[in-house]
């Protein structure tokens, strides 16, 4: 029951699905998905954690960088399942197709540039 609850949680929160909808086809960097929403940077730390709490992204330090994706293989068949009801409810959403488009944009930034703009540095 944990699991389940975790997993509604985490789901009960747009920027939180709209997260899980820019990781569906690559690995992101903190800095990226933050940038994406405009969001500050201890708000978006909290969504990453009741996403990873719920199991719904995996994250890896590499250096100063923060990376996340969604869950490979090893996933349960849970949290695989909550993802494709997640990407297929919203397939279509315009909301979804916004962020795609303005994460292109991001994409093509340098990640380090990124960084610095959000830590004033």
């Amino acid at each position: 029951m944990r699991q389940f609850i975790n997993i509604t949680k985490a789901l009960a929160d747009s920027t939180r699905v709209r997260v899980l909808l820019a990781l569906r086809k690559q690995k992101l960097c903190a800095c990226q998905i933050t940038e994406l929403f405009g969001l500050a940077q201890s708000t978006m730390s909290k969504h990453f954690y009741l996403l990873r709490q719920a199991g719904l992204v995996d994250s890896r330090k590499d250096g100063r960088w923060v990376y996340y994706a969604l869950p490979g293989k090893e996933a349960s068949p849970v949290i695989k399942e909550a993802l494709e009801w997640v990407q297929r409810s919203l397939a279509e959403d315009q909301h979804a197709a916004e962020d795609a488009r303005n994460l292109e944009k991001i994409l093509k930034l340098d990640p380090t540039d990124v960084c610095r703009k959000q830590c004033g540095r």
